[in-house]
């Protein structure tokens, strides 16, 4: 894939100043005459964002599907590795659907008055039947028009299956196809995050012209409850090398440190990677299943990835007074889960689009919340780092102790005599 710069500090900074300057300037006549121009160009900045997302998404998804396939047929480790990383995967989409909208109950977003503000949803999910319905498109050129992103993933995610099934030089031909739609869509978007900093500027000056100081307040709340779903992950790493690698807790937590210390530092799982071969090595995991897992784990495996773009999702449909059903956050689970697969090594800001936008979109959610987080990602980014690497190590430890079998001890576990 092409690589891509984001100034995201510039973003962040554009953020905080259209987020002061409509706060201290709120219902001002100057302010008023800014508002008419730059309440169009945000929306302006968010349409080019926004119509990226489904190309991009079809590309990425086909792309690692197709990817994964294929690692599935490299052996009895490749199997065991992957069916770890699938089980993970899928209660991290889940835990996200169930934790979220908990957490908004527990400790609710500040209030804002964005009366004029919303858009209609891009889908409409209401109940049981409507959501099973809606898996499988009668017309998916139909359905990619309307946004009805969940039964385009569904189609997208059954085409790369059944290509598998082709003769090598049709499928290299169609993976071929779908790299280049993916590799363009992301250029175009790294144009638009380009000029991200004006268009969160003018989005936030929009929003805090409409809610004062309390837009400050819900970033920081949204922050803090993002993190606590990528923490769980974190957390949930060790008792998995305890109990199924079977190492003790404080040799997992001492490998691990520095691999976590180049997470925090980079913010890139890929940086990280000789880190976590290092840890590998201090638990005397063989140099096979490190060398085989650890890579696989870097380039299919985000455990942090479902949940934490769920929640996004969820706070982001609250955020613009949408109540969701459960059919919908039902949707909003199965897109995280099937597009985890098309993530791939990309700025932050750039999967977060990728990955948020589909769910959010499946969910019946509007998206103009997602222009304005954006802006932010970088700080909920270091949790997701953080605990996708810690739970890469934890994994490869525990493809290790099934290796070794049931009734084999530890490798730092003392000996009896």
């Amino acid at each position: 894939m092409p690589e891509i710069r984001v100034p995201g500090l510039l973003t962040l900074g554009g953020l905080l100043a259209g987020l002061a300057a409509g706060a201290l300037f709120k219902g001002s006549a100057p302010l008023r005459d800014i508002l008419i121009l730059a309440e169009p160009l945000g929306d302006l900045w968010l349409r080019a964002l926004k119509m990226t997302i489904l190309p991009l998404v079809a590309g990425l998804l086909f792309t690692g599907i197709v990817e994964t396939a294929a690692a599935a047929q490299a052996g009895t480790m490749a199997r065991r590795t992957l069916g770890l990383i699938v089980g993970v995967l899928a209660a991290s989409a889940c835990l996200g659907g169930l934790l979220m909208p908990l957490l908004l109950r527990l400790f609710p977003a500040p209030t804002l008055d964005l009366a004029g503000h919303g858009e209609a949803p891009e889908a409409n999910l209401p109940g049981l039947g409507d959501f099973l319905g809606s898996l499988v498109p009668s017309n998916v050129l139909g359905a990619a028009a309307e946004d009805a992103m969940l039964p385009v993933i569904v189609f997208v995610a059954l085409f790369a299956l059944a290509s598998t099934r082709l003769a090598e030089e049709p499928r290299r031909q169609l993976a071929l196809l779908f790299e280049g739609l993916a590799g363009a869509m992301i250029v175009v978007i790294g144009w638009v995050l380009r000029l991200a900093p004006l268009g969160v500027f003018a989005l936030g000056l929009s929003l805090a012209a409409r809610t004062g100081a309390a837009a400050i307040g819900t970033l920081g709340h949204y922050i803090l409850l993002v993190g606590a779903l990528g923490a769980v992950f974190l957390l949930t790493a060790y008792p998995l090398a305890v109990l199924v690698g079977r190492r003790r807790i404080g040799a997992f937590a001492r490998a691990v440190l520095p691999a976590q210390v180049v997470a925090v530092s980079t913010q890139s799982s890929l940086a990280s990677l000789p880190a976590m071969l290092a840890a590998a090595r201090a638990l005397r995991v063989p140099a096979t299943a490190a060398e085989f897992a650890l890579p696989l784990a870097v380039t299919l495996f985000r455990a942090t990835g479902p949940a934490m773009n769920v929640g996004v999702a969820v706070y982001a449909a609250q955020l613009a007074g949408y109540e969701l059903s459960a059919s919908a956050i039902a949707a909003g689970v199965l897109v995280a889960f099937v597009t985890t697969f098309g993530t791939v090594s990309l700025p932050g800001t750039v999967s977060f689009i990728a990955s948020t936008g589909p769910i959010a979109a499946a969910m019946g959610a509007p998206l103009w919340p997602l222009g304005i987080l954006v802006a932010v990602e970088m700080l909920p980014d270091i949790m997701r780092t953080l605990g996708n690497v810690t739970m890469d190590v934890a994994v490869t430890t525990a493809v290790a102790g099934e290796e070794r079998g049931e009734g084999d001890a530890a490798p730092d576990a003392p000996t009896v005599h």
